[in-house]
């Protein structure tokens, strides 16, 4: 090589970033038992931040895959070449304009509804949220903001489910438990529709807008069970499910408590809670989950040492999966509205729904690089996907002609 060549080769060489070589494969199951104690804690990696790869486009699975830690840290790439931070809150005010908090009496109860809203503005659409089972009304809060950007006349509603999030609920009856809560697809669902009438009521809107109602996993049953009923007359647009349908949610419910007894019982803090998430692919973008999960956590109040908990036992909710998942292909089909379904793969379709796609009674999309929080894992593509699914429902952008006898007669000639 010339000196010419050699000094070239060293100058492009030098404008280089520096990569540590790639680590040799670990021993993945050792590595997964390490991140617990003996009491199922979360231990948290010594460097989160180093370890954040929860790019959706990272795994085309859904079903989440525990990301090892390397040994030691032996081949992380240093701290100043990273630019990583870890992986603290953020607030649910920078993707919503207000929090409601909606009391209610009921004979057995007393019911504080909590919710997030950013209003509609110039007679746009309200789309109506509700999470699934173990998360919150911040689970949508990524795809408030992104689906605001796309349609600036829309507001969106996101709901605390009773048991989770900060809706309280206060049993009147002395032989009930406090901690036992009516989670039944009928209760659910009327606490939607109470939700709706009294945002109404609070945000003095002499009419509903024009509603979109969108539910994530048990979510869309309830959203789905809701438009059936047709409780809320023409002001439903259309309805959208995301990642659930019938068939498969039923076969997920025999290994769900399997699922559960491997999730960490406590973390040390929300940080790690957030992190666990995220290395766990359980949600793969990792702004969405330091918004949604510090409301999945509360402290532990059998334990000194400030530890968190699950804020919702799912466990104990098992007595209602199976009547939140029976006969939601055929409601989907049947309900009266627009009819979006978003799922994370095909092989989720069912045969009911299977059918109903060959005969165009339903728009399909499906985001294979996706997690089942597809909504939190793509939060763009889900408001691009939504906001499309509104158009081409929305009412008010119709012009009929005018009815027989109405057209107006042409003036006469002087």
């Amino acid at each position: 090589m010339s000196e010419l060549q050699r000094s070239f080769a060293k100058a492009k060489l030098a404008g280089l970033p520096f990569e540590p070589p790639l680590p040799p494969e670990q021993d993945e199951d050792k590595e997964e038992d390490d991140e617990f104690d003996d009491f199922g804690d979360w231990k948290p990696s010594p460097d989160p931040a180093q370890d954040d790869d929860s790019s959706s486009a990272s795994s085309a699975s859904s079903t989440g895959t525990i990301i090892p830690s390397l040994s030691k840290n032996l081949f992380a790439r240093p701290k100043f070449s990273t630019g990583r931070r870890t992986p603290d809150p953020l607030p649910w005010n920078d993707y919503f304009t207000r929090e409601l908090y909606l009391r209610l009496s009921r004979p057995t109860e007393n019911v504080v509804y909590h919710a997030y809203i950013s209003p509609p503005t110039a007679k746009g659409p309200l789309l109506v949220t509700h999470h699934g089972a173990g998360s919150s009304g911040l689970s949508f809060a990524l795809f408030a903001l992104e689906v605001r950007r796309v349609l600036p006349n829309a507001g969106v509603l996101s709901l605390d489910a009773r048991g989770h999030g900060e809706t309280v609920i206060e049993q009147l009856d002395s032989q009930s438990n406090n901690t036992d809560l009516d989670l039944s697809l009928e209760t659910l669902s009327q606490d939607l529709l109470d939700v709706i009438y009294m945002t109404q009521k609070q945000m003095a809107w002499l009419e509903l807008p024009g509603l979109v109602l969108i539910g994530h996993s048990l979510g869309g049953a309830v959203v789905t069970h809701v438009a059936v009923s047709g409780k809320l007359g023409d002001a439903v647009l259309g309805y959208a499910v995301l990642d659930v349908v019938e068939g498969s949610a039923m076969d997920a419910l025999q290994s769900m408590q399997s699922y559960l007894s491997t999730r960490p019982k406590t973390f040390p803090s929300i940080t790690s809670g957030i992190e666990w998430h995220t290395r766990s692919r359980t949600i793969r973008n990792s702004t969405s989950a330091r918004i949604s999960v510090p409301s999945l956590l509360r402290p532990d109040p059998s334990k000194a040492s400030h530890q968190w908990t699950w804020r919702t036992d799912l466990a104990a909710t098992q007595p209602y999966w199976e009547g939140w998942f029976a006969g939601l292909s055929r409601k989907f089909l049947d309900a009266k509205g627009g009819k979006l379904l978003l799922l994370a793969g095909t092989d989720r379709l069912d045969k009911e729904l299977m059918i109903g796609q060959m005969q165009g009674k339903y728009q399909l999309q499906v985001f294979p690089e996706s997690g089942h929080f597809v909504h939190e894992d793509q939060a763009e593509k889900t408001a691009n996907i939504v906001a499309d699914f509104y158009r081409r429902n929305d009412r008010s952008a119709l012009v009929l002609p005018p009815k027989m006898g109405e057209t107006s007669k042409p003036e006469a000639s002087v």
